[in-house]
């Protein structure tokens, strides 16, 4: 039975895990890296770093299934989006960190955009809102502030990629600059409804064509590894940005499916089949994947802070030592308290798409103490996902009879306190599957599909299993009372920046 290698490359981390071919887990591993902050509202990676971590995880999970290259039928590469790289197209070497997702320093950029007319046209073609999130603007500003980076640009010296495109540019020994449909449609350089990338945004953010990879389906054979990496070539077959790899690891193939993943941020995808939606609520609209040259769409709503607001309790004021704790913490919560966290602290995702808002507080009392910031920190990512999914509905005539489950699956989802809540909230049931690595799964999918180990889509949704469904259990009343503050928290926040 072959072994197919699924690399999800993360915001804080890098994994690797092999599946076999029932997608039962045969070895993982997992290498943490360095995050860099060098001002205020920017994130940074070094692109080494990202490799080096990657490369290790990848032969740590072949040494712990006691796998050769030989019996890895081949690789699916998951990866955090946006994150931009560009680097010399002969030497591999970066001109610059990474500028990650999270990162807000085009902010300006992208309200000049907005203030001379463009969103609307941009919107039109990308699905995409404008805002720092997006790789176009990140790429824009390494080649004006990056000493002679534009010149080379226009010499053709540089390449640019997300990080799905840069791994594979390493894997393949320099022999390969590709893409998938999914990760080209976040860069707002992309026009998802003619499949390619588009001169009028290539020629309004100042990119140049020579440095954009070529884009594939999402299942297709990309290339192969450089022989001395793993002891022998092994074909590259999947790529899928993490959200839209989460989605085919639920197995939302059917339009109105929805997935909802907690990781550093949170995502939630709704499937909306071979037509993309317009939405009228500050949501996205996207690839979802692309498979035999069909493009197929979804909704997606995306939240900046979910894991990382329990980090921020553990790391930036030290109330736990663990993310495990915060669920019996914020169960010794006072009722009498209602603390809300808004944990804008990169600004806000949707469907508000606020950049210069900044995280607060609301409710504190004398009494309010570390079990109070843990409820409210958890809380706060089910009130988050609350607004998307009423978005959500309101933006898709299919989605009131649809969206009546959600699929859930990232490392919070290990919180029964936080999953519970989020059923109570939603008045819907939320589904946590057996194989919570749904990412990894849905890079390996794509990869074992290419490769004929794995089924056509339907019959590999046939082998979903729920691992526990969390039914409501609040009364209608309190649901209102904490949806109406959560509600007057945002608007407090948001009259804020208005006020300056």
């Amino acid at each position: 039975m072959p072994f197919v290698m699924a690399i999800d490359q993360g915001t804080t981390s890098s994994r690797a895990m092999l599946f076999r071919g029932d997608i039962s887990i045969a070895a993982s591993a997992q290498q943490e890296f360095p995050q860099h902050f060098p001002a205020s509202g920017w994130v940074e990676h070094e692109p080494e770093d990202i490799w080096a971590s990657t490369l290790a995880t990848c032969r740590a999970a072949m040494e712990k299934a006691g796998a050769a290259a030989a019996d890895i039928a081949a690789i699916g590469i998951t990866n955090q989006r946006e994150t931009v790289v560009v680097w010399d197209r002969v030497s591999g070497q970066a001109i610059h960190r990474a500028i990650v997702w999270q990162d807000r320093r085009t902010a300006e950029v992208c309200t000049r955009l907005k203030a001379d007319g463009y969103e609307p046209m941009i919107t039109d073609k990308t699905g995409l809102i404008v805002d720092p999130y997006f790789s176009g603007t990140k790429v824009a500003w390494l080649l004006d502030n990056v000493p002679g980076a534009r010149a080379r640009a226009e010499r053709g010296e540089l390449l640019f990629g997300t990080i799905d495109c840069y791994l594979l540019w390493r894997l393949t020994g320099g022999k390969v600059h590709a893409t998938d449909a999914t990760n080209a449609s976040r860069t707002l350089l992309f026009n998802i409804h003619t499949g390619d990338w588009d001169d009028e945004l290539l020629k309004l953010l100042r990119v140049p064509r020579s440095m954009l990879p070529q884009v594939k389906d999402s299942s297709a054979h990309f290339g192969d590894s450089a022989y001395e990496l793993f002891g022998g070539s092994i074909a590259i077959r999947g790529i899928a940005g993490d959200q839209q790899a989460a989605t085919i690891g639920q197995a939302c193939f059917s339009p109105g499916m929805i997935k909802s993943t907690y990781g550093t941020g949170c995502f939630a995808l709704l499937n909306t089949g071979a037509t993309p939606v317009r939405s009228h609520n500050k949501l996205l609209t996207t690839i979802a994947y692309q498979l035999g040259g069909k493009r197929t769409y979804a909704l997606e709503g995306s939240i900046f802070v979910a894991g990382s607001a329990v980090q921020w309790l553990r790391d930036g004021l030290g109330i736990i030592k663990h993310a495990s704790e915060t669920g019996p913490l914020a169960d010794k919560s006072d009722p009498m308290q209602s603390v809300y966290l808004v944990p804008a602290f990169v600004g806000m995702g949707a469907p508000y798409w606020n950049p210069r808002v900044r995280g607060a507080l609301f409710g504190m009392t004398r009494n309010t103490g570390p079990a109070e910031l843990a409820h409210a920190a958890l809380e706060s990512v089910c009130y988050q996902t609350y607004d998307l999914w009423a978005a959500m509905r309101a933006d898709w005539s299919g989605a009131d009879n649809a969206t009546t489950v959600l699929r859930v699956d990232g490392g919070m989802t290990a919180s029964d306190w936080t999953m519970q809540r989020l059923a109570d909230l939603l008045d819907a049931p939320v589904d946590r599957p057996v194989i919570q690595e749904t990412t990894a799964l849905g890079a390996a999918y794509l990869a074992g599909l290419s490769a004929g180990v794995y089924p056509e889509p339907q019959k590999f949704a046939d082998n979903w299993r729920l691992d526990h469904r969390f039914k409501p259990a609040m009364s209608a009343a309190t649901r209102e009372r904490k949806l109406a503050g959560w509600g007057r928290a945002v608007k407090g926040l948001l009259a804020s920046d208005e006020g300056e």
